[in-house]
């Protein structure tokens, strides 16, 4: 198979069932802005394969999983596809498995690695990285010496998309395995909970309460407005210490770094361990009844009032339009 110029490889991560996870279209897209996005689906289903195209993928490579071992088998599928398309750049999604592999790879390939980046380019001398770091104070850039980098990118930062491509150049990869020591899954009892609002990691909209919302009981509030946006829901780190809503929905330092285009704080002070986690957001809009909340520097909306008040009446709004 003859491959593109400018070849980017992508790997795309796939969830329980087989599936493209949501981060696809925009690490393709983030890929485009670089070069020619070359799709690896490593134990997908042919929805992911399909869902690579759609985020416009042109090559796709496919290569079986393992459901018993962790890792290790997607490295040495990302092992082969990379010494098959000898690519200018990796790029990796920021999740949980994302970051596993892509530091695995690094290292046996002997490459720089680049973490949490938030966006990419390039210029005369090759790829580069771009950062938000020391709590979103500094956005600095990276780039590799020598090789090809491999690039884990956060999730919702990069807001680029490609047209789909109807017939994608398949291929399917022979992967010898590495026999690298891994990790193995045993039987894991699933425990389902429906949900019709989006995942926070990824979300293009999130809105998030803090200590302000006083109560467990009142926080329901940000869940009625998210539901009104058709956003996900999120906390800072004094909520969830609180009790007012689970650890997975913290936003922050410590807890899920989000860049989607609405991010709307309620009752959130904006202590830096928490700006560090949002304020890449395209649009961040606040509502403290606090006028020197910190959370206001990095707004590009605020409201200085009673959000009791003022969330209902925003609901109102919402719900109006809809009519």
């Amino acid at each position: 198979m003859t491959y593109p110029e400018n070849p980017i490889l992508v790997l795309i991560d796939v969830d329980p069932s087989g599936d493209a996870a949501s981060s696809t279209a925009a690490l393709i897209g983030a890929a485009s802005t670089i070069g020619a996005p070359i799709a690896l689906v490593v134990g997908g289903s042919q929805a992911a394969v399909d869902a690579a195209a759609v985020a416009g993928a042109a090559v796709v490579l496919t290569a079986d999983g393992d459901a018993t071992a962790l890792t290790v088998p997607i490295v040495d599928a990302l092992q082969a596809a990379f010494d098959r398309v000898e690519p200018d750049a990796v790029l990796v999604s920021n999740s949980i498995t994302g970051r596993d592999v892509a530091g695995r790879f690094a290292v046996r390939a002997r490459l720089a690695l680049a973490v949490d980046a938030v966006g990419v380019s390039r210029d005369d001398e090759g790829i580069v990285a771009h950062h938000s770091v020391y709590g979103g104070s500094y956005l600095v850039d990276a780039a590799a010496t020598f090789g090809a980098p491999v690039i884990t990118v956060r999730q919702g930062a990069v807001d680029a998309r490609v047209e789909a491509v109807a017939s994608p150049q398949v291929e399917v990869l022979q992967v010898a395995a590495s026999g690298a020591v891994a990790a193995t899954a045993g039987a894991v009892e699933a425990v389902e909970v429906a949900s019709s609002r989006p995942e926070l990691r990824g979300a293009t909209r999130v809105v998030s309460g803090g200590r302000g919302l006083a109560s467990k009981e009142k926080f329901v509030l940000v869940e009625e407005l998210a539901d009104a946006l058709g956003a996900a829901v999120g906390a800072s780190r004094a909520a969830v210490d609180a009790g007012y809503i689970p650890q997975s929905h913290q936003v922050g330092q410590t807890g899920v770094s989000v860049s989607p285009q609405l991010y709307v704080a309620l009752g959130i002070s904006g202590a830096i361990q928490h700006r560090a986690g949002m304020q890449t957001s395209k649009t961040i809009v606040a509502i403290n009844k606090d006028g020197e909340a910190p959370i206001f520097d990095v707004a590009d909306f605020g409201i200085v009032g009673d959000l009791f008040t003022v969330v209902p009446q925003v609901i109102a709004a919402l719900e109006a339009r809809k009519k």
